[in-house]
């Protein structure tokens, strides 16, 4: 089982659009995958419709280490992709985790009792709190989308990249290693200065072997991937092909397989046939 937060210290950068197409995608390519909604607002939960709504949800996961699958685990309308949906309404988990002995570990301890998946992606709130902090304690990897905008970059080196160097102390007392992070640019358009911010960073990460790497493939500003949340698809579905040949950015599908490919390179030969099969059917842009 490989456990990706999908973290940012920042709101509005796109972890859920991310966390969700990645998820449809990892599914259809044929692994069994579980989506976890810890953001307070809670658009990972009704980003897909779902084919059994869970009586609970990530409350009871947490707050009452319930971890019967029938309990709290839904799943969607994308054969192999459940979901954990967000219910703590009240904002009750930040308080209840700093009162716990185990708080910033008891996400990883609960993670080892649910089902075998081969992939868990957690979606997190785009603030700093013991529920961000536990997310990442859980991950054997992390990808943090980002904007190409200066005030991004710098957002990202002060407080996720501060995150994990708070969390460093952990280490020492337990057995648990802090996940590296891919830092992965999203509504990256063409413009000169959104290519110098790109620039900037991958100058500044470019040690293979540093916390931070960053990604070399890229989510583009599409108009395609805000309407394919729209009618809840995921964006290798909606956009399999570009929808005409002379567009220079590649189609939303190709996007997103070359950054999971990327990601988790174990994953590619799955995600190259998945690819070959897309681009055989067309689909819902397909001239």
């Amino acid at each position: 089982m490989r456990v990706i937060s999908i973290i940012s210290s920042k709101g509005g950068v796109g972890k859920t659009t991310t966390t969700a197409n990645l998820g449809g995608l990892l599914a259809e390519a044929g692994f069994r995958t579980l989506l976890i909604d810890l953001d307070t607002q809670p658009t990972l939960s009704s980003y897909y419709p779902l084919a059994h709504d869970a009586p609970g949800g990530i409350y009871e996961l947490i707050a009452l280490n319930i971890t019967e699958p029938e309990q709290i685990i839904s799943s969607t309308t994308i054969e192999g992709l459940d979901l954990i949906t967000s219910n703590d309404s009240l904002g009750q988990l930040p308080q209840l985790l700093h009162g716990a002995p185990d708080g910033r570990f008891r996400l990883h301890h609960l993670l080892g009792q649910l089902p075998d998946y081969d992939v868990i992606l957690i979606d997190t709130q785009g603030a700093r709190s013991i529920v961000l902090e536990a997310a990442v304690v859980a991950s054997d990897h992390a990808l943090s989308p980002i904007t190409s905008e200066l005030l991004s970059a710098r957002e990202f080196i002060r407080g996720t990249v501060g995150l994990l160097d708070d969390l460093e102390p952990l280490t020492r007392y337990t057995a648990l290693d802090l996940p590296r992070i891919s830092l992965m640019l999203n509504r990256l358009d063409y413009t000169r200065d959104a290519q110098n911010v790109a620039n900037t960073l991958r100058d500044l990460y470019d040690d293979p072997d540093g916390r931070v790497t960053i990604l070399d493939s890229a989510l583009r500003n599409l108009t395609a991937f805000r309407q394919a949340s729209a009618v809840g698809q995921p964006i290798h579905r909606f956009e399999p092909r570009k929808p005409y040949r002379d567009r220079v950015a590649p189609a939303g599908a190709d996007q997103i397989i070359d950054v999971a490919s990327e990601l988790n390179p174990a994953w590619a030969p799955s995600l190259t046939g998945l690819q070959a099969t897309l681009q055989a059917q067309g689909g819902r842009h397909e001239h």
